[in-house]
């Protein structure tokens, strides 16, 4: 079957299981999620779905990819269940507005090799809120894991009465089936790497990308280093630092320099340096066919014993992550860019200005728009950062995987795609939720006029013309 009938299949079905769900009511909708949440929720499914994950793309821990299913499904099902995405949403009596929601259509999401399940089950879950159908594009080397995730999440449709063609998966992937895939559906939402993101942007349907990630936090001097150094090693290591928000680098003041890195040490980490170093850059980047230095594939989302050994030297086996100081300038420094690997970099500032002088140029190098943090109490830092960074999320003394995305212990929007705003080519800088997936009809009635007078609106501004 040619590229264009396999997918035009798909999307027929998809079409007819969304038409048929398009008149349910929000309470037959939320049924329908919390069906689907649990087959990718409950401790049997989400087991088979890490140890699949792990073999298939030799990617990432599975304890951490459960405990990642637990997290992420939860989170969003929580969300969900709290708001109203059916009929009658808002009501302005005062301007005379009301707001109704109407399904999107059929909806396209590429998947990353980095995060197989938990991303198609999260989306699913946000994408179906609005009454939708989704079909799954997956990474090739993920194809297998992402069919299983959706295989339970049809027996969830099927357990709850709903078609189970609103959830589909393409099963045998490739470069030109997903572009058709984005030709054919209604809205694209894309989460991975750069070219996937660009590619459903050039689709010409209308897309929710992610920009790339390069998660960097400032360890102020007020800092509780301890406190900071753990949460850094569970952010670090979570997964072997699939989340595209791992923190790829920190900033520390140089007074507590020496004792970050000595917490550090003690939660797990190893110092690279000298000419071990550069054997561990060496093996971490190589020339593609174009000649340019990328990510060696061979060391993404691989546990720093991994690593390690494939850069030929030794570390204590209670080593959990490696740590690479900085050099400057940094833009010449390959270890400022996102490593999508428990490896560490870390960068001594002075003055708080200097610290987020280095902080804006570790984002704008690789990863601008995406995120930062801080581990501080000092609230005129905080509010600087919130102020000026060109960031999407500031996080404040918290681990920035499980942080960006929605916690239990924060307020973020849960969700594993994140908007990183025109500062990193996407159209939003919010976290993608059930609300990305609605389209809003506004019902206008009329009001008093209120039409203000020129004095109101120009009087101050003439009078200071003189």
């Amino acid at each position: 079957m040619e590229n264009q009938e396999l997918i035009a299949q798909l999307v027929k079905q998809a079409r007819i299981a969304q038409a048929a769900v398009a008149g349910y009511t929000q309470e037959q909708i939320d049924r329908v999620c919390t069906a689907v949440a649990w087959e990718v929720y409950n401790d049997e499914n989400i087991a088979r779905l890490a140890e699949l994950a792990v073999s298939e793309t030799g990617m990432g821990s599975i304890a951490d990819k459960i405990q990642k299913h637990k997290n992420k499904v939860l989170g969003v099902i929580d969300d969900v269940l709290k708001v109203k995405s059916v009929g009658l949403i808002e009501e302005d009596a005062a301007r005379g507005i009301k707001k109704y929601a109407k399904p999107v259509g059929v909806v396209g999401a590429l998947t990353p090799v980095t995060n197989p399940t938990a991303t198609p089950s999260s989306n699913a879950v946000s994408i179906l809120k609005g009454r939708n159908a989704v079909i799954f594009a997956p990474h090739p080397h993920a194809k297998n894991s992402t069919k299983l995730a959706v295989d339970f999440m049809r027996q969830g449709l099927k357990k709850a009465g709903a078609p189970e063609d609103l959830i589909q998966v393409v099963e045998e992937p490739s470069i030109e089936l997903t572009g058709e895939l984005m030709r054919q559906v209604d809205l694209v939402v894309a989460t991975g790497g750069g070219p996937m993101v660009k590619a459903a942007y050039s689709s010409g349907k209308p897309a929710y990308g992610v920009g790339p990630g390069n998660s960097c936090q400032i360890v102020a001097e007020d800092a509780d280093i301890l406190d900071a150094a753990k949460k850094l090693r569970t952010s670090k290591t979570f997964d072997n630092a699939t989340s595209c928000s791992s923190e790829n680098s920190i900033v520390v003041q140089q007074g507590v320099y020496d004792a970050m890195v000595k917490a550090l040490v003690a939660e797990g980490g190893f110092l690279v340096t000298g000419e071990t170093r550069k054997k561990l850059k060496d093996t971490m980047w190589k020339l593609n066919k174009k000649g340019s230095l990328v990510i060696n594939g061979e060391i993404v989302a691989r546990s720093a014993k991994a690593i390690a050994e494939l850069a030929g030297f030794d570390i204590p086996e209670t080593t959990v992550m490696l740590l690479v100081e900085g050099e400057m300038p940094l833009e010449d420094d390959l270890f400022a860019e996102e490593k999508l690997s428990p490896v560490l970099t870390i960068w001594r500032y002075g003055a708080f200005s200097e610290g987020v002088e280095i902080l804006k140029r570790l984002t704008d190098n690789s990863g601008r728009g995406h995120s930062c943090g801080i581990h501080t109490f000092n609230r005129a830092y905080i509010d600087y950062l919130g102020e000026h960074m060109q960031t999407s999320r500031v996080i404040v003394r918290q681990p920035q995987a499980a942080a960006n995305g929605g916690a239990f212990f924060n307020g973020m929007p849960s969700t594993v795609t994140l908007g990183c705003g025109t500062w990193g080519n996407n159209i939003t800088s919010e976290n993608i939720t059930y609300k990305h997936f609605i389209n809003v009809t506004w019902v206008s009635e009329p009001i008093a006029p209120h039409r203000p007078t020129d004095e109101a609106i120009f009087g101050a501004y003439l009078k200071s013309l003189g």
